[in-house]
């Protein structure tokens, strides 16, 4: 269809079929956290980077709406739950693909915790999401996560093929998993997903290295790129932190190039 096909561009670099994703959803989930107080320099400082694409959810499309600047893709996100809860891992849907793409978006994204008691509700969800956004040409955005009472390590390579899989089987056109830690163990979660993988950032990280190396280990086993969010937005230069991330997505450059690159603001790319 070439209306996804057109949308998908918007979200995935068409030269290197790879994209550099900023989720900004966390207000849901977490509140008002430092990086995501004020969204349109938050959205600005990411864009000016070169993101890709920003995930937010509806309420703040209009908010962080810049009306300047570079562009950015839109993802969506669908689903919610906060911390608050006592079953956090629930997500339930709270925006459907026609209100997206009401709001101008590019994409639209879900959130699944496989093995969580609440995973058939989830899955059902997933299914009529996939559903809506291959009738409306929407590209969907999976992220996909193993927490439940049989899940013993969440960073397992079994389980995060699995995960992996899942997205793809249900309708994802990207799906987005954790890290295994290791180029190996990544490569197996990519060859078992026939749609683009890409990796998730994870708590706040102590290193501007163990980021870029985390994100270089992912792009040298077939990854599509990141969807960090975390440890970009709460950086202390943001959009020098994204320019780094995508000399590895996009122009495969070394860790230390990366580093390089950060660490000295006033060299142009």
């Amino acid at each position: 269809m070439i209306g996804k096909m057109i949308r998908l561009e918007r979200i995935l670099n068409r030269e290197t079929n790879r994209t550099v994703i900023v989720p900004m959803d966390h207000g849901v989930t977490v509140g008002p956290i430092d990086g995501l107080i004020d969204m349109k320099t938050a959205v600005n400082n990411v864009a000016m980077g070169g993101a890709n694409a920003i995930v937010i959810h509806k309420g703040l499309v209009t908010t962080g709406h810049r009306r300047r600047g570079r562009d950015v893709g839109l993802i969506v996100h669908l689903s919610s739950s906060t911390s608050l809860s006592p079953f956090p891992n629930a997500k339930t849907l709270v925006c459907t693909v026609e209100e997206a793409i009401k709001l101008g978006a590019d994409a639209v994204s879900i959130h699944i915790n496989i093995g969580d008691g609440t995973e058939r509700e989830m899955l059902a969800d997933f299914g009529q999401v996939a559903r809506d956004a291959r009738d409306w040409g929407m590209p969907l955005l999976a992220m996909i996560y193993p927490r439940g009472e049989k899940i013993k390590d969440e960073y397992e390579p079994k389980v995060l093929k699995h995960a992996a899989r899942l997205g793809a089987e249900i309708g994802a056109d990207i799906v987005k998993v954790s890290y295994t830690g290791a180029v190996e163990t990544f490569r197996e979660v990519v060859q078992g997903c026939p749609v683009p993988v890409v990796i998730a950032g994870g708590p706040k990280m102590s290193s501007d290295r163990e980021i870029l190396e985390m994100v270089k280990g992912a792009i040298e086993a077939g990854g599509a790129g990141v969807s960090i969010g975390r440890n970009v937005f709460q950086h202390r230069n943001p959009t020098r932190m994204v320019g780094a991330i995508s000399l590895l997505v996009h122009e495969n450059s070394t860790v230390d190039e990366a580093l390089a690159f950060l660490q000295t603001p006033d060299v142009e790319r």
